[in-house]
């Protein structure tokens, strides 16, 4: 039978085979914490937790109180669904021990987009997936030859250029990610590349463990299985109220819906990881997630590449009374401060992957049927920084009024 119809009573008699799956917290939501599902006292046999998912309906209980045996269930579906298997699912064993999930997952996001045209959030989530994983690709594989030292000295050009033309507080306006290239890129790491790595390839778990089961409950059971994921606390109003949206069958209401989806997974799943590592070791982290949004080039068409969006400008008064402006090539931003991410995407993603969506979808499609294991390949943008960096030096300019 469907899940999700039942209602609570006030004093439901627990059976002894239910009892021990009640009450459990979602310890390995945040999959930082461990490989598998959300709590390891639950099982993994979908069957047995559909069986106990019905024995609380038939008993009465309060979905809070199961809420942790409902998201295992749905997230053993999903997972089953995509071909993954969440038992061994651990993001902390690295890209090449992860790699088939991650083509598992995207290629999964990217069906639900194929099958379901309202389902925007999956489809940009599987073309923008592809750049981010073969960005993961080229940290693990070139981790130990990345020319760090090579781009600090560029970033420090940069710097001393800025300090030179226009003064010392012109250079407190360049990029603070800039700034930590300069100071410490000659440091960096590959220790400090896999621990950074491994926060990335966490946040993808997240992200999936978190939107996908959600989806999942939606092209299989519609609605009513959202609203029996929000009865038990899983998401709250706004998310309920987003799928509705989805599901309405009009455009803007479909676009708005997904734009909640969106923004649930950078703003809250994903927003505090970010600042971790943003902040790793100082510099380190600060430096280093500045070069990856140098780097960055999303897969959708006419979206503007994160290194050309709100490029560096900036103007002094000299001594002299003449006004300099200086402009670099490189993004005045960093992709792991939130406001700024989002900034972004209400501008390029969101608008313009609606855009191939309503008005070019034979040229979206052919692009979501293209074999994952391909586009994971075609994209490695990681290895270009230090000639990004270099273009952005020689493009540097002065200007004077």
């Amino acid at each position: 039978m469907p899940l999700g119809v039942g209602f609570a009573n006030a004093n439901p008699d627990i059976s002894a085979e239910l009892a021990p799956f009640l009450d459990l917290p979602l310890v390995n939501r945040d999959a930082a914490h461990g490989p598998g599902g959300v709590n390891p006292a639950l099982p993994y046999d979908k069957a047995q937790l559909e069986n106990l998912l019905e024995k609380a309906d038939r008993e009465g209980v309060d979905p809070p109180r199961y809420a942790a045996l409902l998201l295992q269930y749905r997230l053993v579906d999903v997972t089953e669904a995509a071909g993954i298997d969440l038992i061994t699912w651990d993001p902390r064993a690295g890209v090449e021990a992860n790699r088939q999930n991650l083509i598992d997952s995207y290629s999964y996001y990217v069906g639900l987009q194929l099958s379901h045209r309202e389902l925007q959030w999956a489809g940009m989530g599987g073309l923008v997936g592809a750049d981010f994983g073969g960005g993961l690709i080229d940290f693990e594989l070139m981790s130990g030859i990345y020319d760090f030292p090579g781009m600090a000295q560029t970033a420090n050009a940069i710097v001393e250029q800025t300090l030179g033309v226009l003064g010392p507080d012109a250079v407190a306006l360049l990029p603070e990610g800039l700034q930590a290239l300069a100071r410490s890129g000659a440091t960096i790491t590959p220790e400090d590349l896999q621990q950074i790595l491994g926060e990335i390839l966490v946040m993808q778990k997240n992200i999936f463990s978190d939107l996908m089961p959600m989806h999942q409950a939606y092209v299989t059971e519609g609605l009513p299985a959202l609203e029996q994921m929000h009865r038990a606390g899983l998401f709250d109003d706004s998310v309920l109220n987003a799928w509705i949206d989805v599901a309405s069958g009009e455009s803007d209401r479909i676009a708005a819906g997904n734009r909640v989806l969106l923004q649930r997974e950078q703003g809250e799943v994903i927003k505090s990881q970010w600042d971790d590592v943003r902040n790793y070791k100082g510099d380190v982290g600060e430096a280093i997630t500045y070069a990856s949004t140098i780097a960055a080039s999303p897969s959708v068409a006419g979206v503007v590449a994160p290194r050309s969006y709100k490029p560096v400008t900036i103007s002094a008064t000299l001594a002299d009374g003449r006004v300099a402006t200086l402009t670099t090539p490189l993004p005045s931003w960093n992709w792991s401060v939130f406001d700024q991410r989002w900034d972004y995407i209400s501008a390029e993603l969101l608008p313009k992957y609606k855009a191939m969506v309503e008005n070019n979808w034979p040229q979206l499609e052919s692009e979501l049927r293209e074999p994952y294991d391909q586009k994971l390949e075609g994209a490695r943008p990681l290895r270009n920084i230090p000639q990004m960096l270099q273009s952005a030096l020689e493009g540097t300019t002065v200007t004077f009024v």
